[in-house]
């Protein structure tokens, strides 16, 4: 059995953009291919959690190799659209300066194929802060279900 949702993203208005792509290019260094987050729904600096998505599109550069005729969005990609949006989230609202880099992943699970045309939504919560180095529980949803899960370490360089 999939695990609870972070929190209840019914209750937000997925309509509303809290940071639009120039907003996150401010504050996130990935540019072009790399740039794997579209939008920030909602924060909260008090319990330390976002809602973000990434529109899957058809033009993408994995499409034609990832898998010919049934194109599925890798999972590495779910997971760095993740921990852009963890990214986002350390520097914005929990005010680190430094770059933020990926320290490791824990507890990771694919639950749902996603293929262009589709909408992932993102949700991360901080688990712990330590050292230089934060943790980040994060869960994919699209279409209503849970896609993936992870826990993405990042450190601070």
């Amino acid at each position: 059995m999939p695990p609870q949702l972070l929190f209840d993203i019914s209750k937000l208005d997925l309509d509303h953009l809290l940071l639009d792509q120039e907003a996150i290019r401010a504050i996130n260094p990935h540019r072009g291919d790399m740039e794997q987050l579209n939008g920030v729904i909602w924060a909260d600096g008090n319990t330390h959690q976002i809602l973000g998505f990434k529109d899957v599109r058809d033009d993408e550069f994995w499409v034609p190799g990832h898998i010919p005729g049934r194109p599925l969005l890798p999972g590495v990609l779910m997971i760095e659209s993740a921990a852009q949006l963890a990214s986002i989230h350390i520097k914005k609202f929990i005010g680190w300066k430094g770059f933020v880099g990926f320290g490791g992943l824990e507890s990771c699970k694919f639950r749902q194929q996603l293929a262009p045309g589709v909408r992932l939504y993102i949700l991360a919560a901080k688990i712990w802060e330590r050292h230089h180095r934060i943790c980040c529980r994060a869960q994919g949803v699209a279409n209503g279900t849970l896609a993936f899960e992870c826990d993405i370490i990042g450190t601070e360089f």
